[in-house]
């Protein structure tokens, strides 16, 4: 079977705040951006509610709503926003690099930004699936503001975890921390930071077996794995950080990526190691994973491709 073969100045290869972000600076410099949104359109902030720590929202916006606000803008300076899913990608040789769409339809990209993001590592209980809009969360810098002075709970015992247990406890009146075994995976001084802070409590050999609430979160029950007790925490808001996953799998091949398959790039830009091709938001970054974060990076991903096409002179 024939395939569609359309050949553009500047693919985006996902969206949420660095997609659309990039897509907005790319068409406002005469790039004929196209994007191609995934199977997740708008990205993890889909299933945020309230953000309040995104400038120009003074009031707070839900996180859906900022996404449709960010691809309204971008829509409206003549980016071509399109559904689809990228399956596969050939970024060997020189430009235009070869990226396959639902495997139906054959696009040829003088330059490329990357932009699919991130994945929360969740533990796969029922329960947290269906509270995940009512206290459950994967990020406390993005929502450990609304439990100030109350007693929540966070899974997790890696460096992510432990800083994310620090700075849950300035906000709320307590914090238990649900380990799975009897240690850490944490640096030293992270373990010692935790164990001196006095408003959080381990729970050591702990596994999470539900959470606890029907539409917002009241609680949740633990076990411990050597004596099979089970404790029932009464907390508000529920925290998992136990990693993410980079949607990076399908580039592998060509794109350097690190051991957890986060891309990398060059200090100070968004160049990959493939020239043409550059990366932004949580698919790159392992450490802020916050969206303006990600949309500061989306502009610098359209800038570096501007810049590349501009030397290039095909725009």
């Amino acid at each position: 079977m024939s395939q569609e073969i359309e050949k553009v100045n500047c693919l985006i290869i996902g969206s949420g705040p660095a997609g659309y972000t990039a897509a907005i600076y790319a068409a406002r410099a005469n790039m004929k951006p196209i994007l191609y949104q995934g199977l997740e359109p708008g990205g993890q902030l889909m299933q945020t509610t309230e953000v309040e720590n995104f400038p120009g929202y003074p009031h707070g916006v839900q996180g859906p709503q900022m996404m449709e606000d960010f691809k309204a803008q971008a829509e409206r300076v003549e980016a071509d926003i399109r559904w689809g899913l990228a399956t596969k990608v050939d970024f060997s040789g020189k430009p235009p690099y070869k990226v396959w769409i639902d495997e139906t339809k054959e696009i040829l990209a003088e330059s490329v930004i990357l932009s699919t993001g991130a994945t929360a590592k969740w533990l796969g209980l029922e329960s947290e699936n269906r509270l995940k809009s009512g206290g459950v969360s994967a990020c406390a810098v993005c929502d450990g503001f609304f439990y100030r002075n109350q007693e929540v709970a966070i899974v997790g015992a890696g460096d992510t975890a432990c800083e994310e247990a620090l700075y849950l406890a300035k906000l709320c009146s307590k914090v238990n921390m649900i380990v799975r075994s009897d240690k850490m995976r944490a640096s030293k001084i992270m373990q010692e930071r935790v164990l001196a802070n006095d408003k959080i409590q381990l729970f050591w050999n702990s596994s999470t077996e539900e959470v606890l609430g029907q539409t917002v979160v009241e609680g949740a029950r633990i076990v411990n794995s050597k004596t099979g007790e089970k404790t029932e925490l009464k907390v508000t808001g529920f925290f998992v950080a136990i990693g993410h996953q980079p949607q990076s799998s399908i580039f592998k091949d060509f794109i350097t990526c690190d051991e957890e398959g986060y891309v990398i790039t060059q200090s100070g830009t968004t160049k990959t190691n493939v020239e043409g091709v550059f990366a932004a938001g949580d698919l790159q970054d392992k450490h802020y994973r916050q969206a303006v974060t990600a949309a500061g990076s989306g502009c610098m991903a359209a800038l570096d491709a501007e810049r590349y096409l501009s030397a290039k002179g095909v725009i």
